[in-house]
């Protein structure tokens, strides 16, 4: 990469960065938890939010940003389920901006306790931009294969959390769990790590207690 390429990109990063602050500090200021999901297409985000949406329904609100190549799919799937959803299609950028969450933000209900953004599914550039988020959540599905921590670094050293998901099909597939977890905390040891599964329920619920300690505590300081 030329000298010139290396200052625009860190001139890119910089900006980015700033907005994402910017978006923190309001979100928080309302009292939203905003988690980035970051993972492989088909790994199973949207899954594990209508899973999320289903459990959430009579007790909190939850929104969710979705961020994809092309269509309002995952969108459509999300509202089904009640929850309030907007699509961003980036047209073939490989990741969401904060830029583009920002133009979101105002049409997000100030009732909203929970606000999911879907990243494109990309284990590569979406690790690279923060969006604002409290909370980065990394997914890596059982059929991906247990080697990704080490080959996709970056998605795993600067989440918060890694979420095994499609925990079903462990019989069916040669996937080391304990493997994947030495590896991942071995990156990074702050890592909370769950093993889900959105078609059995198994390890939602613990998760979304996890999501609604770290809310309490983004709370505390506002108390």
């Amino acid at each position: 990469m030329a000298i010139k390429d290396v200052i625009v990109l860190a001139d890119l990063l910089g900006t980015n960065k700033k907005i994402a602050a910017d978006i923190r500090a309001e979100l928080e200021r309302r009292g939203i938890l905003a988690t980035n999901l970051l993972s492989s297409p088909g790994a199973g985000k949207t899954s594990l939010l209508e899973q999320i949406a289903v459990r959430l329904r009579d007790t909190a609100r939850m929104a969710v940003i979705e961020g994809d190549i092309e269509t309002e799919r995952d969108a459509e799937r999300i509202r089904a389920k009640g929850v309030p959803a907007w699509q961003i299609t980036t047209g073939g950028a490989c990741h969401l901006e904060a830029k583009m969450i920002a133009k979101v933000l105002p049409q997000v209900p100030p009732d909203v306790e929970f606000l999911f953004i879907e990243n494109v599914g990309n284990l590569v550039c979406p690790a690279s931009y923060e969006l604002g988020e409290s909370l980065r959540i990394v997914l890596l599905s059982t059929p991906e294969g247990d080697d990704k921590p080490k080959k996709y670094p970056k998605a795993f050293t600067t989440s918060d959390v890694l979420v095994l998901t499609k925990a079903d099909l462990l019989p069916h597939v040669p996937f080391d769990v304990e493997k994947v977890k030495a590896e991942a905390l071995e990156l990074n040891p702050r890592l909370r790590i769950f093993v889900v599964s959105a078609v059995t329920g198994q390890g939602v619920d613990e998760l979304i207690a996890f999501l609604a300690g770290r809310r309490r505590e983004l709370q505390a300081p506002h108390a």
